[in-house]
C-alpha cells in the first residue's frame, strides 16, 4: 500500500482480524468487501452447490474466471470456504470457524440463522468476543419482515423513487443499488463501533440493519422537513426537478449540445449573467413559489447555446455549474486521472479485470488489492489445515 508520496504504510487497520461472510448479492458483500480493503482476512461461507449467487448474476453479459465480474467486483481480495450447513459435519467445521473468527456477517432473512443453529445467541456462546452482524430487507418486526429485501422494491415502497422526476413524469429510481449500498457501509459503521468497545470491554455484540431503515435515512433532508409540517406530499418541480424542496435554479438543465446542472444560485444574479431581465426583478422569496416558471425561463436560454459557453460564463462569476458527464467523458477528465480511482485483479489464470478501488485512504494511502474474487471453496482445505494445526485462520 503506497501513498501518494511513494510512503508505504506496512500494515493496514484491520491486519489480524478474521471475518465470515455468510451474506450474498450487494449489502453485505459490500460491507466485507471494505473490511478486507482495510486489511481483514475475509472468508465466505458458501454453498457447495453454486456458492454466493451473484456468481452467475451477469451484467452486460460480462464473465471473468469462471464467475460474473460483478461477483468479482464486490468479492475482491476474500476467501471461499464451502458449507452445506443443513450438513452436521459442515455445520461442525463452520463453528470451529467461528469460534476462531472476529466478525460474522449475515443477510439472511429474519429468523434463518436461528433455524440453521446460527443464531445470535448460539454464537455469542462458542465466542463472546464475536462482532454479529445482519442486514435484512425491512429489519425484524412488522408486517413486511418476509418481503424479498431487493433494492428496487425498496426504492419504490420508502418514497426514493418518488422524489426523482418531472411532476407530470413517472417515478424514476436511482440507476445504482442505492439502499444495497448504504446498508453495507451502515453495517460496517457499526461492525467498526463494535469492535472499538470491544478492546476496552473484550466483549463482541450485534448490530443490524435493513435497508428500509437505511432508505428513510437516506432521505433525512427531506423526511425532516415533512415530518414537521401539516402538509400533504410535496410537489416535484414540473421542470428540472432534483429537489422537491429547493427553490430554483436547482436541476439539470439541456443546453445545444449537451446537460448542464445549475446548483443553488441567486436568481437575480443568475439573470444577470443570462442576460434574462425579467429575473432580475423576483425577490427571493418568489424562487420557491414560483420554480417553474424560472426555472422553464432559464431552461429556454440554456438551450441556445453549448454547455462550455455557460460554464465559461456561469463559473468565473461563482455560480456553482456542472456538465453532465457520461463515463467516457469522466474518465476522460484529468481530475479522474489523478483520483487513481481503478485497479487491476488478477485471477489465479493471470487474467486481470479492472475495476474500481476502496474511496478510503489510510496515512494518506491508496487501499489497493490484486487478487480477484475466490474461486468457490477454493481456501476450505487450507483453513481446515489452519484449525488443525492450532493456527489463528
Amino acid at each position: 500500500m503506497k501513498s501518494d508520496t511513494g510512503h508505504v504504510v506496512a500494515r493496514r487497520p484491520l491486519d489480524g482480524l478474521m471475518v465470515l461472510d455468510f451474506s450474498q448479492f450487494l449489502a453485505g458483500p459490500s460491507c466485507a468487501l471494505r473490511l478486507a480493503d482495510l486489511g481483514a482476512r475475509v472468508v465466505k461461507v458458501e454453498r457447495p452447490a453454486g456458492g454466493d449467487s451473484s456468481r452467475g448474476l451477469y451484467l452486460a453479459d460480462l464473465p471473468f474466471d469462471e464467475d460474473s465480474a460483478l461477483f468479482h467486483a464486490i468479492n475482491r481480495g476474500k476467501q471461499s470456504f464451502t458449507a452445506d450447513l443443513k450438513d452436521a459435519d459442515d455445520l461442525a467445521a463452520v463453528k470451529r470457524l467461528i469460534e476462531r473468527a472476529d466478525v460474522l456477517i449475515h443477510n439472511f432473512r429474519p429468523g434463518i440463522m436461528d433455524r440453521l443453529g446460527l443464531g445470535w445467541d448460539t454464537v455469542q456462546a462458542l465466542n463472546p468476543r464475536l462482532v454479529y452482524a445482519g442486514v435484512s430487507g425491512y429489519g425484524p418486526d412488522g408486517p413486511w419482515r418476509d418481503r424479498p429485501g431487493q433494492d428496487l422494491l425498496v426504492q419504490s415502497l420508502s418514497g426514493i423513487a418518488w422524489l426523482s422526476g418531472d411532476a407530470d413524469g413517472p417515478p424514476v429510481p436511482a440507476g445504482l443499488s442505492i439502499t444495497d449500498m448504504m446498508a453495507g457501509a451502515h453495517l460496517c459503521q457499526g461492525i467498526l463501533a463494535l469492535l472499538v468497545r470491544r478492546g476496552t470491554t473484550g466483549e463482541g455484540g450485534r448490530v443490524d440493519v435493513s435497508l428500509m431503515e437505511t432508505a428513510i435515512d437516506l432521505q433525512f433532508e427531506h423526511l425532516s422537513v415533512h415530518l414537521n409540517r401539516e402538509e400533504p406530499m410535496p410537489a416535484r418541480s414540473g421542470v428540472a426537478n432534483a429537489n422537491v424542496y429547493l427553490a430554483a435554479p436547482y436541476g439539470i438543465y439541456p443546453t445545444e449540445d449537451g446537460h448542464l446542472a445549475l446548483a443553488m444560485a441567486p436568481v437575480d444574479r443568475l439573470g444577470e449573467l443570462l442576460g434574462l431581465d425579467m429575473l432580475t426583478d423576483f425577490a427571493p422569496d418568489r424562487w420557491f413559489a414560483e420554480r417553474d416558471a424560472i426555472k422553464a425561463v432559464i431552461r429556454d436560454r440554456l438551450a441556445t447555446k453549448t454547455t462550455e459557453h455557460w460554464r465559461a460564463l456561469l463559473e468565473p462569476a461563482g455560480i456553482w455549474a456542472a456538465p453532465v458527464l457520461d463515463w467516457p467523458a469522466l474518465r476522460a477528465e484529468p481530475a479522474f486521472e489523478a483520483l487513481h480511482a481503478t485497479q487491476q485483479v488478477r485471477s489465479p489464470a493471470g487474467d486481470t479485470l479492472t475495476l474500481t478501488r476502496c474511496p478510503i485512504r489510510i496515512d494518506g494511502s491508496i487501499l489497493t488489492s490484486e487478487s480477484s474474487g475466490p474461486r468457490l471453496g477454493a481456501e476450505r482445505a487450507q483453513i481446515e489445515r489452519e484449525l488443525d494445526e492450532g493456527v489463528t485462520p
